[in-house]
């Protein structure tokens, strides 16, 4: 159906670009480098920060990132970002997708990495539900062999006043 979505991952926009089957709907990309910005094509790639994203409210069906979550330095003003632009109607369910490679983040730990960064998904569900999403859930999926980690997220259904004000 007719779904925009917006994406976090600038390398795998155009891979998301395969799968964007209507037409009519648009694919945002969303970045906070320069350099992006020259090299995405066939897609809206907007630069600024998930704190600020440069588009009205209730406009996305689909969000999707891997491994940004990690790096947002307000977790509540990024996550209430979010929920701000998921669009409420009675028609969809507007959905969160992150994905993430505990194995790998927890090596990158060991080894020194990620120095500041907290690579556990708790906080960033607990950030999710505090600004009203639900539906919260981690799974872990095989791919070729390689495990990584989902987590889920809708936004809540439109409130009696909006849809009647819709």
């Amino acid at each position: 159906g007719l779904c925009d979505f917006l994406y976090f991952d600038s390398l795998g926009l155009q891979e998301a670009f395969k799968y964007l089957t209507d037409p009519r709907g648009r694919l945002f990309g969303l970045d906070i480098s320069e350099y992006m910005q020259k090299v995405a094509w066939k897609v809206h790639l907007l630069q600024g920060s998930v704190e600020c994203i440069p588009l009205p409210d209730h406009c996305i069906d689909r969000v999707f990132h891997s491994n940004c979550h990690l790096y947002w330095p307000d977790m509540a003003t990024a996550t209430a970002e979010l929920i701000a632009v998921h669009r409420t109607c009675c028609c969809c369910i507007a959905l969160m997708l992150a994905t993430c490679d505990l194995g790998f983040l927890h090596h990158g730990v060991e080894q020194g990495f990620f120095k500041g960064v907290t690579v556990e998904p708790e906080p960033y569900m607990q950030a999710l539900r505090a600004v009203g999403f639900l539906g919260i859930s981690m799974e872990d999926l095989m791919d070729e062999g390689k495990s990584f980690q989902v987590i889920y997220a809708t936004s809540p259904p439109p409130s009696t006043t909006e849809t009647q004000n819709s």
